[in-house]
Parts: structure tokens; C-alpha cells; sequence
């Protein structure tokens, strides 16, 4: 029996130190697997963290179309 605890979308994202709204949009595009529950209007989302540390070990999520992390690199001046 898997005792695995569910996470939140909020827990997941904490958990992988990204936005909520980041790991949802990986979520909707099948970067990063997810489970939707049934019998709601909207959508409520949970992760496993095995599903997480699988999808960063077998998958460069940060690759995506819209990253949410500021990537700071020197300009052409400072390179100098």
C-alpha cells in the first residue's frame, strides 16, 4: 500500500521552489504529472513527490515556454 502523502498545488510548488501558477501551467502542458480531482467545478490539483523528483531528474522543466525565475546574466558591457 503507497502512504505517499498528496501535495497541494501550493505544497508542490513550495516544494520545488517555483510558483503555484508555474507548476500549474507544466501541469496543464504534461511537463509535470499531476492528478485532477473529479466532482468539482474547477479544477483542484494534487502531486505526488515522487511524480516531482521524477519529472526533474528525467525532464529539464526549465526549459519551458515561460519560466518564472529571472535568469540575471552580465550584458555584453560587463563581459568586457
Amino acid at each position: 500500500m503507497n502512504t505517499e502523502a498528496w501535495l497541494t498545488a501550493e505544497e508542490a510548488a513550495a516544494y520545488l521552489k517555483v510558483e503555484p501558477r508555474t507548476l500549474l501551467a507544466w501541469a496543464r502542458r504534461g511537463q509535470i504529472k499531476g492528478y485532477v480531482l473529479s466532482g468539482v467545478k474547477r479544477h483542484v490539483w494534487r502531486f505526488r513527490p515522487t511524480d516531482l523528483d521524477t519529472a526533474l531528474t528525467t525532464f529539464d522543466v526549465l526549459d519551458s515556454e515561460s519560466p518564472s525565475v529571472a535568469v540575471n546574466r552580465p550584458s555584453q558591457n560587463q563581459q568586457e
